[in-house]
């Protein structure tokens, strides 16, 4: 029997499998990856999810809500950190859904929703939730609240340009209690501030001014004019005392430290420390005229 429905589709599946079952054999590997899908179909049925069908090391689930498949993507990756060194090796999944509409038929679903959200797990990498903007919009704003657009890229299929959004875990600031001493003393790790400039232009980035941007379209907040440089390409953060650049672009972006240490960030994110420069799509030197500078 046929039925249209509105539906949150998730995939989830282990990054590197093929290196896990090359490093340790095929009897250990097939006995950790069977544990780590069990704990994905229990994590879904928490939720009030349905596991659809596993493939291999993927499991293929559905949710009534955003909401509930944005919080069993959570669960997921918090359960999976904390149970694979139980396991005997350091796990990591990927995950990607996306709500919208499905046909729903014989305990199977199919639809634009299904092959957006099989995309959106394409573009995660371990430890990564990956979603669509559109799903975003549909999830409670406390949920909304820890995430970050990565990119705005065309989808084969569709005519309109998909937001791909990462939806942020396990980010909060360890604190350690030292032995025999007062709860009120502890410890985290803070950075300073960090001063960035380009072409005269100079901003210290921290409390007061949070995010930077880099791009040669003319809303960056560092409007960098270069052909290899994306129309947004990267931003910098400030979340919890740390530094973050996170790359949005098509050719990446490169951090390159004082001691000359090279970092290729391409959708993901890096933890900015110390001072250098960066590169929008391209490597660059300190007197390179289009080099952003950054020093704490």
């Amino acid at each position: 029997m046929r039925e249209n429905a509105k539906l949150s589709i998730m995939f989830a599946d282990i990054a590197g499998s093929t290196k896990l079952y090359e490093t340790i054999g095929d009897a250990k590997a097939r006995e950790i990856t069977s544990r780590c899908i069990e704990l994905l179909s229990s994590i879904t049925a928490r939720h009030g999810g349905r596991v659809v069908k596993t493939i291999g090391d993927e499991v293929m689930c559905t949710f009534p809500t955003a909401d509930a498949a944005a919080q069993a993507s959570v669960n997921m990756q918090e359960d999976v950190q904390s149970q694979a060194p139980r396991w005997g090796s350091p796990l990591k999944i990927r995950v990607g859904f996306h709500y919208g509409d499905v046909i729903k038929e014989n305990g199977d679903v199919f639809g634009d929703a299904v092959n957006l959200a099989a995309r959106m797990a394409a573009q995660a990498k371990g430890d990564q939730i990956i979603t669509t903007g559109d799903t975003l919009e549909c999830m409670s704003p406390h949920l909304r609240m820890d995430s970050r657009m990565l990119i705005t890229t065309t989808v084969k299929g569709k005519t309109k340009p998909i937001q791909i959004v990462e939806l942020t875990w396990g980010e909060e600031e360890e604190l350690t209690v030292m032995g025999g001493l007062s709860p009120a003393v502890v410890s985290a790790k803070v950075s300073a501030p960090m001063v960035v400039s380009f072409e005269g232009q100079q901003i210290s980035l921290g409390e007061n001014q949070s995010v930077v941007s880099f791009g040669r379209g003319t809303t960056n907040t560092f409007v960098v004019p270069d052909s290899m440089s994306s129309r947004v390409h990267s931003r910098m953060e400030y979340r919890r005392g740390k530094i973050y650049l996170v790359d949005q672009s098509t050719n990446g972006t490169y951090v390159i430290s004082s001691k000359g240490q090279q970092t290729f960030v391409h959708r993901d994110e890096h933890l900015m420390e110390g001072s250098g420069v960066i590169g929008l799509g391209r490597v660059v030197t300190p007197n390179d005229p289009l080099a952003v500078h950054y020093s704490q």
